[in-house]
């Protein structure tokens, strides 16, 4: 069933998806800011008042960030050295994310245009830790939209 009054999405349901492609073993996605550049317009009118207002400029390039469980694919690695290499046309992805309601009906769509991998760590390698491996992801795109 869909969100009712009072209702609110979930931090823990959501998906994320590489050109259609659904990224398995998601922990976490940060970073989801859709800005535009504000510009201020200075004026006068003709009996000398002086008046301040903002428009909303273009919309501005941003970066997400996505970790997931350290696993045997190289999907996202492979991605990455695509960037490395320079291969923009083949490193330049769409990417998703659906944000679910506990019934796991969209609540709300981020898509991003012109995606490509940045960076990739992994968490810290300890002796005798008991932590799983993750590998985190931070992505730049050029163009965004959300439904």
């Amino acid at each position: 069933m869909p969100l009712t009054l009072g209702d609110a999405a979930v931090g823990y349901a959501f998906k994320f998806s590489v050109d259609g492609v659904e990224c398995p073993s998601v922990i976490d996605v940060t970073g989801l800011k859709l800005e535009v550049d504000k510009i201020e317009v200075k004026s006068n009118t003709k009996d000398g008042k002086y008046i301040i207002s903002h428009m909303p400029g273009r919309m501005k390039p941003g970066e997400i960030t996505v970790t997931r469980q350290l696993d045997k694919s190289k999907t996202m690695v492979n991605w990455f050295e695509q960037a490395m290499k320079g291969l923009t046309t083949t490193a330049r992805k769409s990417a998703k994310v659906e944000i679910l309601a506990t019934d796991e009906t969209i609540v709300r769509t981020y898509e991003f245009k012109n995606v490509w991998c940045v960076s990739i760590e992994t968490n810290e390698y300890k002796a005798g830790g008991t932590d799983a491996m993750t590998e985190k992801m931070v992505m730049t795109w050029t163009e965004a939209s959300v439904s």
